[in-house]
């Protein structure tokens, strides 16, 4: 059982610049968002990061508000939270595989984002694997962004140049006093 095993747990990122972070989450499941929320904000607070929360109406829409954020606002990291429990029907299938692609297939494309959708096959599972003070997967989805923050920031430099100035500055422009 996966409760009972023992997991190396990443120690908090630290930053030298502000991270900002949008929480996306389906309240769906309203308590068991409820969890997740409150342990994505705990971790996010203790590695000093600063939050917006929007709410999607389900899962399917969580990638698609992400990619609207990416592409219209200024955020270094994505939390998405949300949890799918099995039914009578292949809509869990569907809405399991589609909303982990679409996040998986952003992420591919530079895109730090925590995936705390959960899967699960009954309540219980999920009350167990929300819970702050249990399992915490909305705290460690928000501890994945973070780490992804954090290693695309290191990898991130101001190009200096090899001697040449940069492109446009070599020309001078109508008003310009340099």
């Amino acid at each position: 059982m996966a409760a009972t095993e023992e997991h190396t747990v990443l120690p908090v990122p630290t930053f030298d610049k502000p991270v900002k972070v949008l929480i996306v989450v389906s309240p769906y499941y309203s308590d068991i968002a409820a969890g997740l929320l409150t342990g994505a904000k705990a971790a996010l607070e203790a590695a000093g990061a600063h939050y917006d929360v929007v709410e999607m109406p389900g899962a399917l829409e969580i990638p698609t508000a992400i990619s609207i954020s990416d592409r219209r606002s200024n955020f270094d990291g994505y939390v998405a939270l949300g949890c799918v429990i099995r039914g009578e029907t292949t809509h869990y299938e569907t809405v399991c595989n589609d909303s982990s692609r679409a996040l998986q297939m952003m992420g591919l494309q530079g895109l730090c984002i925590g995936n705390g959708i959960l899967t699960v096959e009954n309540k219980a599972q999920a009350e167990v694997r929300a819970d702050p003070a249990g399992q915490n997967k909305g705290g460690g989805a928000a501890m994945a962004a973070l780490h992804l923050v954090a290693l695309a920031r290191k990898w991130t430099s101001t190009p200096t140049g090899i001697g040449f100035k940069p492109r446009g500055e070599d020309t001078l422009m109508a008003g310009d006093l340099a």
